[in-house]
């Protein structure tokens, strides 16, 4: 696996094998200001997943299958950011722990008591993670690749993401002597403008998750569940879809199965929109599923940023 994480200050740091956060940013998101050009793929067996904060925004994905791809902006451009934050779109590198993206007063505050708000504000998504969540920004995008891509063109992705654990395992797979983390889940939001109705998104952003963070290239290994109707408290009607892997025997110490469940619904301008949550399965800490449909069960739409 190879991973990218870059913090809205422009800070690259490396980490590890596994959704989201750590490694080598892709060529796609090189044009981001402080990066230079992108560094040379690592190769090998290893599952590849990136994590990019991009201060300058929008974060529209096109998931059709395994081609689709993460664009940040709404023009459709080449899969680059914009060239640089405006003041609207600048956000602080993220909410101190307890505390939501926003005011009490805007729907932000947390439907869990003990627990805080995520908020994707370009989108009009909230929901609540427990307190040991790290939230980070609205500029951070988490994506996975497929392996050997030079490219690291995205197969899947979300935006304004939470982390559970970031450094749960540490190892250095591909034998270049840097450690590398993993962490033990994470769960964030994204616009689906290509899916052909909720359940469509549901399954693909699940099945999508696993395969990319865990199974790749088995996909024999990542089995779906059928999309199903799902209420949030809010009263957030859409389609919930779960996929899990089986029997992924990667060869690097931080190889695990891995399990995702999806939420896709439609904002009151008709767009389909999603959640998402991805995380390692089979382990001693694996986040149980009762948290995982509790932190569902808080997604909500609040006033998104123009």
């Amino acid at each position: 696996m190879g991973y990218g994480q870059q913090s809205p200050g422009g800070e690259h740091q490396q980490q590890g094998p596994w959704p989201p956060y750590a490694g080598q940013p892709p060529a796609p998101w090189s044009a981001h200001p402080g990066l230079s050009s992108p560094p040379s793929p690592s190769g090998g067996g290893r599952r590849r997943s990136s994590v990019i904060a991009v201060v300058a925004a929008t974060a529209v994905v096109l998931a059709a299958g395994i081609t689709g791809f993460l664009v940040l902006g709404d023009d459709g451009g080449d899969g680059k950011p914009d060239a640089g934050p405006t003041g609207a779109d600048a956000v602080p590198p993220s909410a101190s722990p307890g505390e939501p993206r926003g005011g009490a007063g805007d729907g932000t505050a947390p439907l869990v008591p003990g627990w805080k708000t995520v908020v994707n504000p370009k989108r009009g998504i909230a929901f609540d993670v427990p307190v040991d969540w790290a939230v980070k920004s609205s500029g951070w995008v988490t994506y996975v690749a497929e392996n050997g891509d030079p490219e690291e063109t995205p197969l899947v992705g979300f935006a304004a993401p939470a982390i559970l654990k970031e450094k749960w395992c540490r190892s250095d797979d591909d034998g270049n002597g840097t450690q590398e983390d993993t962490p033990l889940a994470s769960v964030g939001s994204r616009a689906e403008p290509d899916a052909r109705d909720t359940a469509e998104a549901a399954r693909e952003n699940a099945r999508l998750w696993v395969y990319g963070s865990y199974a790749q290239p088995a996909k024999e290994k990542v089995a779906t569940g059928a999309a199903k109707p799902f209420t949030t408290k809010s009263g957030l009607t859409g389609s919930v879809a779960t996929a899990a892997s089986t029997g992924v025997d990667g060869t690097g110490r931080c190889a695990y199965d891995g399990k995702a469940t999806a939420f896709a619904f439609e904002n009151p301008a008709g767009e389909t929109l999603s959640w998402t949550f991805v995380g390692v399965r089979g382990v001693d800490d694996e986040v149980p599923e009762p948290t995982v449909r509790k932190i569902l069960g808080t997604v909500r739409l609040v006033d998104s940023t123009p």
